[in-house]
């Protein structure tokens, strides 16, 4: 077999991505001097398939960011049973004989990195945004059975409005994730239009955003005395899961 040494992410408009350096900083550790790590920047997802038809003997895993964690599971060979539960892939192995599977390891890294902030009173968690990174966090909440609703801004059966949201809401609800780009570099004076006056220190406020370091959302809990994260650990977290992936 021919010894895989490419790996890449998939996404659009990713040139500020995260995985790319922590690949290859990951690569110049182990002492992986001809492996790569690309970004694979395509306007349309319907390039997928060209791409690992070019060269698909020479690579070993992708990862895969916004906006295409649901859609490209369409073109692949098989799902891992939590990625097909969550509807959304974000790391895809390639096997030894060229099929291309599935996982999310989203979830994990949420999962592991909120854990140690949760006290006895987060029962319940918004989830603003609907996307493939939503879905994610989503079955993490159900693994450690959190109550969730998603917040969109959109009308649609059992979600809430950001419209809707009250100071009832922000009560009941202590934990809150943001999982829109909204207040992603450069667009710092942007956040999520959710209530925060009603925000108090029993909140905790998690942004998936690590760009800045401290989210206008972040900061607007933080003045309140709510318990704020970032984004990052999740990131390094699913990163070693796909790593892990790629070498079993």
């Amino acid at each position: 077999m021919d010894k895989r040494t490419k790996f890449g992410l998939l996404g659009k408009n990713i040139s500020y991505s995260f995985s790319r350096k922590y690949f290859s900083e990951k690569f110049q550790e182990l002492k992986l001097t001809d492996y790569k790590y690309n970004n694979f920047d395509i306007p349309e997802i319907e390039e997928f398939p060209f791409l690992m038809y070019q060269k698909e003997h020479e690579f070993g895993g992708i990862n895969v960011t916004i906006p295409y964690k649901e859609a490209v599971m369409r073109y692949l060979d098989e799902i891992d049973v939590d990625a097909q539960k969550i509807g959304a892939v974000n790391t895809i192995k390639i096997t030894e004989d060229n099929r291309l599977v599935g996982f999310n390891t989203d979830f994990f890294g949420f999962q592991k990195s909120i854990q140690p902030l949760l006290k006895s009173h987060h029962k319940k968690a918004l989830i603003l945004g609907t996307g493939g990174a939503s879905k994610a966090v989503a079955y993490a909440f159900s693994e450690m059975n959190i109550e969730f609703k998603f917040v969109s801004r959109k009308v649609t059966e059992g979600m809430l409005l950001y419209s809707m949201l009250n100071e009832q809401n922000m009560e009941d609800y202590t934990i809150i994730v943001n999982c829109t780009p909204i207040g992603t570099h450069p667009n710092i004076e942007e956040c999520p239009n959710i209530p925060y006056q009603f925000l108090t220190d029993k909140h905790l406020l998690y942004d998936l955003i690590y760009n800045p370091e401290v989210t206008k959302f972040l900061s607007e809990g933080q003045k309140r005395g709510a318990t704020i994260k970032n984004g990052l650990e999740m990131l390094q977290l699913q990163a070693e899961k796909s790593w892990e992936i790629w070498n079993s």
